[in-house]
C-alpha cells in the first residue's frame, strides 16, 4: 500500500480521500479550512496541520485544489516536507502551463503527474471519475484507478491540455442548452416539447448535463475553466460562455446545470 498526503479536502477532494482509505492506503490529509478535513479522521486518516507536515513520509502526494494559483501556493508551502522520491499527482484543473510551472518548482527526484479528473462529487464517491494523465503514469496507476478510469495522455501536461478542451465543451454545451430552451421561450413553445426534441438530437449530452441533481461543478470555477482556454487561443464560444458565468457571479457556488435558467431570464429580462 501506498502512503498517500491529500492535499485539499473540500467537495470533490473528500470522497476521493474516502475512497483511498477503504482501499487500504494510509493516507494523511490537509485543507485550508481544516474544520472540512477533520471529518475524514474517522475514516482513518490523519489530519496535517499544514502541507508541509502532510507530504513528510508521503510516497504519492496528490493535490484536488481551486485553480493555478492555490497549486502553486499549496506546493510552495509543502516543498520542506516532501522526500526524495515522492510522486506528486496534480487532479487540479489548471491548465498546461501551471503544470510546467509546478514542474520546475518541484526539487530534484521528485515526478509530477498531472492528472485531471472528468466527472462530479457523485463520480468521485463511487470510484467512477474519468482520469486523464499526463506524464509517467505507471507507478501511480494502481492508485488512480481506485478513484476511476485512467486514460494515459502522452507526456507532463497532456492530462491537464485535454482537460481544459473537454471540460470547456461541456461548459459551452450546457450554454447552448440554456440558449436552445430560451429560443423556445421566445417561440411560444412549450418547454417540455422543446426539451423532449433536444433529448433526440445531438444535445442529448448537454441537456443530461443541465438537468443532472447530483453534479456539483461550481459556475465559479466554470468561469475559471474557461478563462483557462481563452487564454490558450482565440475562442468566440469560450469568450461567450465566460461573460455569461461572470454575469452569474451572484450564484458562483451553484452547479454548471443553474447556468440554463441564468441565461433563460436573462433573455426575459432583455425583452
Amino acid at each position: 500500500m501506498s502512503t498517500i498526503a491529500f492535499l485539499g479536502v473540500g467537495a470533490m477532494g473528500a470522497p476521493m480521500a474516502r475512497r483511498l482509505l477503504a482501499a487500504g492506503h494510509p493516507v494523511t490529509v490537509w485543507n485550508r479550512t481544516r474544520a472540512r478535513a477533520e471529518p475524514l479522521a474517522g475514516g482513518g486518516a490523519r489530519v496535517a496541520r499544514d502541507p508541509a507536515d502532510a507530504v513528510r513520509g508521503a510516497d504519492i502526494v496528490i493535490t484536488m485544489l481551486a485553480g493555478p494559483a492555490a497549486v502553486l501556493a499549496v506546493a510552495d508551502a509543502a516543498l520542506p516536507g516532501l522526500g526524495g522520491g515522492a510522486r506528486l499527482v496534480e487532479m487540479s484543473t489548471v491548465g498546461p502551463g501551471t503544470v510546467a510551472e509546478l514542474a520546475a518548482r518541484l526539487p530534484e527526484g521528485t515526478t509530477l503527474v498531472d492528472a485531471p479528473v472528468m466527472g462530479s462529487v457523485d463520480r468521485a464517491a463511487t470510484g467512477t471519475l474519468s482520469i486523464l494523465a499526463g506524464g509517467d503514469v505507471a507507478p501511480v496507476e494502481p492508485v488512480l484507478a481506485e478513484l476511476g478510469t485512467v486514460t494515459r495522455c502522452g507526456p507532463a501536461g497532456s492530462g491537464a491540455a485535454l482537460k481544459v478542451v473537454l471540460i470547456n465543451a461541456v461548459i459551452g454545451g450546457v450554454a447552448l442548452v440554456g440558449e436552445a430552451l430560451a429560443l423556445g421561450d421566445a417561440l411560444g413553445l412549450p418547454e417540455e416539447l422543446t426539451r423532449d426534441a433536444l433529448a433526440r438530437g445531438p444535445l442529448a449530452g448537454p441537456l443530461r448535463r443541465a438537468l443532472d441533481t447530483d453534479a456539483h461543478y461550481p459556475l465559479g470555477l466554470a468561469a475559471k475553466d474557461t478563462a483557462l482556454a481563452r487564454a490558450a487561443a482565440d475562442l468566440p464560444l469560450a469568450r461567450a460562455a465566460h461573460g455569461l458565468l461572470l454575469g452569474a457571479s451572484g450564484i458562483a457556488d451553484q452547479d454548471l446545470g443553474r447556468l440554463v435558467p441564468h441565461i433563460r431570464t436573462e433573455r426575459q429580462e432583455t425583452l
